[in-house]
């Protein structure tokens, strides 16, 4: 999916990191800017590569213009850069029922059974939608958090979950699932997803 030349481009997410959400950091902290003085229900974030160029390239090719094939090569990225979490299950941010019926495909969904396979856990459709929620594309941070509060539900009590999405743009929405499934009683929570916008 990528050449050498573009693969050697992608900008690995590695320490120094914040140990909640993720974000890099100049020395490694427990609460960075990004997260410190908000309510995260997220135990960690974390992401493999920054949303820059060709991470950028590879998932709208995935998304939108339906090159299934690339989540082999963004599965490979993650588990490389990323230890598997300490956990039972592994879960996935639930399609959106009008962008999915276009596609044909979840890519949240495609991402979390790929890594599944590489961590030896069990993949479960543990979120459902409570409401349509627009795109996130546009919106400002208070925005994008205003859009998704109350988005997602629980569809039976999870225990140690990792939560994995794409991109992690703002953290709003795997802070929304988070939150549902710490709701239904999950103990902890990692998000992982293949890229995270850095600002």
């Amino acid at each position: 999916m990528l050449c050498s030349a573009c693969h050697g481009l992608l900008v690995r997410l590695r320490a120094p990191l914040c140990s909640r959400c993720g974000a890099q950091t100049a020395w490694p902290v427990e609460r960075c800017r990004e997260c410190a003085g908000r309510r995260v229900a997220f135990t960690t974030a974390r992401a493999a590569v920054t949303y820059l160029g060709p991470a950028r390239a590879l998932v709208r090719a995935w998304k939108e213009h339906g090159l299934r094939r690339a989540v082999d090569q963004a599965a490979d990225l993650v588990a490389d850069v990323i230890a598997c979490p300490s956990a039972d299950v592994i879960t996935y941010i639930p399609p959106d029922g009008d962008r999915s019926r276009k596609r044909g495909y979840h890519p949240a969904e495609q991402l979390a059974a790929e890594l599944a396979a590489r961590w030896g856990l069990a993949t479960e459709p543990l979120l459902g939608r409570a409401r349509p929620v627009a795109r996130q594309t546009g919106l400002s941070l208070a925005e994008r958090r205003q859009n998704v509060r109350g988005a997602f539900t629980a569809l039976r009590p999870p225990a140690r979950v990792v939560l994995v999405d794409d991109v992690y743009t703002t953290g709003a929405t795997v802070g929304a699932a988070a939150t549902a499934l710490r709701a239904a009683g999950a103990r902890s929570v990692h998000a992982v997803t293949f890229a995270r916008a850095v600002r």
